[in-house]
């Protein structure tokens, strides 16, 4: 069996920094090690429309922005093919199939789709292609017959409800879909990176986000107005490093090199974390350090990007190539969705 991997985002605006540690920076690592016969990378537009319905434009001008920012963070559209969903008709249609593989109970019981509603404040309102998200999803990864789906935490859920659809559809039908598996980052503090304000996660709506486009002085300024440890009032208090966004970024991005180059001082992330648990260690170099880790990860990518966005129909026609070649290959298993289901009446005539 090939090894294919499908993973995507959906464009409701620029990919900040959990993003980037959360699944970008391992799609790079992936597309690198030459493991796998074929990557897939889906701009999810049409996911994205299930709660930006009223509002197409925000969608259309947010597939540039992503597709700008997969490429300045490293994926090469000659290793991966970028596509974008809404150009893959054969995903509506394998989309339909599957409704028929899943309870309305079961959707709803999805933690990931439980907790988007409530965010999203839908309470009964809820439009039916966002609650149908997961079937959705499932179609994506089926259709490209991948066995590798890089996921951060949250989405744990999604994947195992396309898994229950696959081994629906293969119990009915007969052996016909491939079963994905999660690939999570490796680093703990990758799986879900709070945002700066203290919350749970770092999202666009709630506007607590480091974008990977921030300019140097945007970065800096987000940094040095980090939430921190609340009882940390003054250096000689004991701090609290567990639930500190501040700790928790430096152990997503910073290494033992960035304390040599930027905090001699401290041989290593543990040491500076000892000297803030005891008390003597103030929050402004705390920042000072993190910001300058930021900036040293963050400026390549945005001067790539940079040179990338001089050229948008060169970005456009990219996308097109890629999603030309993505929809042959949904075809193919579209084909054989309906050949295992007895409803391809009409092949070969």
């Amino acid at each position: 069996m090939k090894n294919i991997i499908l993973t995507g985002d959906r464009p409701s605006g620029k990919l900040h920094i959990g993003h980037y540690v959360g699944s970008l920076k391992r799609r790079v690592e992936l597309q690198n090690s030459g493991k796998f016969d074929k990557i897939y990378i889906m701009i999810a537009d049409a996911q994205a429309l299930t709660d930006n319905f009223d509002n197409p434009d925000k969608v259309r001008a947010n597939i540039t922005e992503v597709a700008l920012d997969y490429m300045a963070c490293g994926i090469d559209p000659a290793k991966s093919t970028i596509f974008v969903q809404s150009h893959i008709a054969e995903l509506t249609e394998l989309t339909f199939y599957y409704m028929n593989l899943v309870t309305l109970a079961r959707l709803e019981r999805n933690p990931t789709v439980k907790a988007e509603l409530k965010q999203k404040n839908f309470e009964l309102s809820i439009p039916m292609g966002f609650l149908t998200y997961p079937v959705s999803q499932t179609a994506d990864i089926t259709a490209f017959k991948a066995n590798t789906v890089p996921v951060g935490e949250d989405q744990l859920p999604m994947l195992e409800q396309a898994r229950e659809i696959v081994r629906s559809f293969n119990g009915l039908y007969g052996e016909t879909l491939v079963e994905p598996k999660a690939v999570l980052p490796e680093n703990q503090a990758c799986l879900r990176l709070p945002g700066t304000d203290g919350m749970a996660k770092m999202s666009k709506s709630l506007g607590n986000c480091i974008y990977l486009s921030d300019s140097a002085d945007e970065i800096k300024r987000k940094v040095m107005g980090m939430y921190t440890d609340p009882n940390h009032i003054k250096v000689t208090d004991p701090g609290n490093t567990k639930d500190n966004p501040t700790f928790i970024y430096l152990e997503a991005f910073s290494t033992d090199e960035h304390f040599q180059k930027y905090l001699p001082e401290y041989a290593n992330l543990d040491e500076l974390k000892a000297h803030y648990e005891r008390g003597g260690l103030g929050d402004m170099k705390v920042k000072k350090f993190l910001n300058a880790v930021m900036q040293e990860i963050l400026e390549p990518i945005r001067l790539r990007r940079e040179e990338l966005a001089k050229d948008i129909p060169a970005v456009w026609d990219m996308l097109y190539k890629g999603s030309e070649e993505a929809r042959a290959v949904a075809a193919q298993t579209l084909s054989e969705v309906k050949k295992a289901m007895k409803i391809n009446y009409f092949e070969g005539r």
